[in-house]
Order: structure tokens, then C-alpha cells, then sequence
């Protein structure tokens, strides 16, 4: 559980309120408070804001920041629960395939830092002309390159579902391009000229940027563990 997912649990159960009705609250799926609660789904900035809101609870000192021996744990117990329910949760999963298949689907490249080697294609339903509420020329998956955003749970050979953006986002994570190199990085507004970019290997660093030095090429929406 990341430290975001614990904080905002606790704040839930000390208002008394189920998940259900956070999610309700917040205009989301119950599963998707679930994953961020686990630690599976990176929570944005606007999300933790309305979520401290409606708990009452301020979240702005949570860090994403986590030791290795507890990202090792994590990865541990995540990789043990989906063993073990997976056949409890084959009969649900063949129903939300067998509905996306009665619709169109896309082939989501798998793509490097590069944007050009493609390492395979994974299938995903369009609805209204969207692929998980983006535009279809938008989406992407990126193979992680490094273990550089291992604080972050994101590892080397994991996937992350991504979109296609050229601005920034304050606290939102991106593949960037600077100084010649391409890299995943947290990026953190200091205002209308530059930026504190956030990386963890182990050992969290910062780095202050100028925005008209930094290409913005893709922002991670949802992290995919390899198992």
C-alpha cells in the first residue's frame, strides 16, 4: 500500500465511510478507490485534492516516496494476490473480454522511450470513438527502460498505459525529453517558467528545470505490473 492509498484509507474509516460511498463522492468506480488504496493505481494531484475535501483530511505531505525493502514487499504481496485469485477471477474476466470483443477493438502499441520500436501491441475496446476516455491517435503503452522511478513502484519491464501530451501537468508523471535524453519523471510546477522534476532510484532527487528546455512527449496514466 502506497502511502497516499493508507492516508487516504485511514481519513475514510475515521468519516466512517465505505468505499462505495467515497467513490460515489468523488465520481469514480469503487474499484478504482480500491487500487488506490493498494497502491496499484497512481492517484493524480485533482483526485487527492477533492479527496481531502470531502474527508476533511489534508494529504499534502503524503510523498509517493517508498524504501526498496517496502516496494519489494508490495510487489511481493501484489504478485501473490493475483496468483492466487486468478482462477476465482477467470469467469469476471472472460465476461469483460466477451464485451469487449462485441465492440471494436484497437491495437495499443507497446512502445520504448524512443516512440519508434514497437515490442508488441496490446488490445483495448473503443467507445465513442475513445480508448479509455482518449482519443484513439492518443494512447500508448511504455515499456520501462529503468529502475530509475523505482520509489514510485514503477519497475523496469513494467507497462504503463500513457497519453500523448506536449503541456505539463503539476505532480503528474511524464516521459520526457531533456538534454538529450528521454526519462520518466514526476514533474512538480514552480510556476509559469520552471519545474522541479522528481526521480527515485532508491534515493529521491530533484532537479529544477526550465520549462522551454523540456519536451513534454507522454503522460503515464495507469501502471501495468509484470508479472
Amino acid at each position: 500500500m502506497s502511502r497516499v492509498g493508507e492516508r487516504i484509507k485511514e481519513a475514510r474509516l475515521q468519516n466512517g465511510m465505505s468505499q462505495k460511498t467515497l467513490a460515489k463522492k468523488l465520481g469514480v468506480a469503487e474499484k478504482f478507490i480500491n487500487e488506490v488504496e493498494m497502491g496499484r493505481r497512481i492517484a493524480q494531484e485533482s483526485f487527492i485534492e477533492k479527496a481531502s475535501k470531502i474527508l476533511k483530511a489534508d494529504f499534502n505531505d503524503v510523498s509517493m516516496v517508498v524504501t526498496d525493502e517496502a516496494l519489494i514487499e508490495e510487489n511481493k504481496q501484489i504478485k501473490e494476490s493475483k496468483i492466487n485469485n486468478t482462477k476465482n477471477k477467470k469467469t469476471s474476466e472472460n465476461e469483460v473480454w466477451a464485451s469487449a470483443f462485441s465492440s471494436v477493438l484497437k491495437n495499443v502499441p507497446i512502445l520504448d522511450y524512443s516512440l519508434s520500436n514497437n515490442k508488441g501491441f496490446k488490445e483495448l475496446p473503443i467507445h465513442s470513438n475513445k480508448v479509455e476516455g482518449f482519443a484513439q491517435d492518443k494512447v500508448l503503452y511504455l515499456e520501462i527502460q529503468d529502475d530509475e522511478m523505482s520509489g514510485f513502484r514503477i519497475l523496469k519491464g513494467d507497462i504503463a498505459f500513457a497519453s500523448l501530451a506536449k503541456e505539463p501537468s503539476n505532480n503528474g508523471i511524464f516521459l520526457v525529453d531533456y538534454k538529450g535524453k528521454r526519462a520518466i519523471r514526476q514533474i512538480k510546477l514552480l510556476g509559469n517558467s520552471k519545474a522541479l522534476f522528481v526521480s527515485n532510484g532508491g534515493t529521491l532527487l530533484t532537479e529544477t528545470v526550465n520549462l522551454n528546455e523540456i519536451s513534454v512527449l507522454a503522460k503515464l496514466e495507469r501502471l501495468e505490473i509484470k508479472l
